[in-house]
């Protein structure tokens, strides 16, 4: 599982669609943003100011939050690569359809990859096998990549990621019903400003970043900047000082 990181989505890899018109509300997953955050609300722990506070909190948390998934951005997911770029070109046809190198795992590490930008040299991150959420614009010649390394893929968009439809196929296709969203910044924001959160799992720690330049818990592109997100209300569900002065805040959101 992913710790934070500054990863921001490109407003034209993600379409404004949230819960799809006509879509079954029942297949989308309880979505919970998990994150932690100094105090000024940024999320590159390496910054903080003491060093060092809050360690293995993230990690902990995950593992009592439980679910069968957990989702994070491009930038998040390239930290855990391994791989050269992909061979440019095959003679292989694949259709643009969901492909799984297998469908038997106690949690799945979902990874946005709009451009199939990612070269893995690797099927799973901590044991958990990856799936990579393409669009149909991805290459042959990188769906043969992610064949040959073992790594699962489904497709939600032509141009752009649909996240709401991502998430459907994720329920229909693996039984995904809770899903934990974990970064960075940029794929937060993407899937708040959707109405696609239902719950934020945010820890605050007893530390600063203190200058600009940090990601923050929620963020966006420039061309984002001054969408807001569709939240109602917010629903205190729990409270509780941990170790050391950290917070541990969960809030229902009421999306609308």
């Amino acid at each position: 599982m992913p710790g934070a990181s500054t990863g921001k989505i490109p407003r034209s890899d993600v379409s404004s669609n949230g819960r799809r018109p006509g879509s079954d509300a029942d297949m989308k997953p309880h979505v919970i943003c998990h994150i932690v955050a100094s105090v000024d609300g940024r999320i590159l722990a390496s910054r903080w100011r003491p060093e060092g506070v809050g360690a293995g909190l993230f990690e902990r948390l995950h593992e009592r939050l439980g679910g069968e998934a957990w989702l994070v951005g491009r930038v998040t997911g390239q930290e855990y690569a391994k791989s050269e770029p992909y061979p440019a070109h095959t003679d292989r046809t694949y259709p643009r359809e969901p492909w799984f190198a297998r469908r038997d795992a106690g949690a799945w590490g979902v990874v946005l990859d709009a451009h199939g930008k990612i070269a893995w040299g690797r099927s799973d991150i901590g044991g958990d096998p990856i799936v990579a959420v393409l669009t149909e614009q991805v290459s042959d010649a990188h769906l043969a990549g992610l064949r040959k390394d073992g790594v699962s893929y489904v497709f939600a968009g032509a141009r752009a990621l649909d996240l709401g439809l991502a998430l459907e196929i994720l329920n229909r296709e693996l039984g995904v019903e809770r899903l934990l969203l974990e970064g960075g910044g940029g794929a937060n924001g993407a899937f708040l400003r959707a109405g696609l959160v239902d719950e934020i799992s945010l820890v605050i720690c007893p530390a600063v970043d203190g200058a600009k330049g940090a990601p923050s818990v929620f963020d966006s592109s420039d061309a984002d900047a001054g969408r807001a997100a569709p939240v109602r209300a917010m629903t205190l569900a729990s409270s509780q000082v941990l170790e050391g002065g950290a917070v541990w805040l969960r809030y229902r959101l009421h999306n609308g």
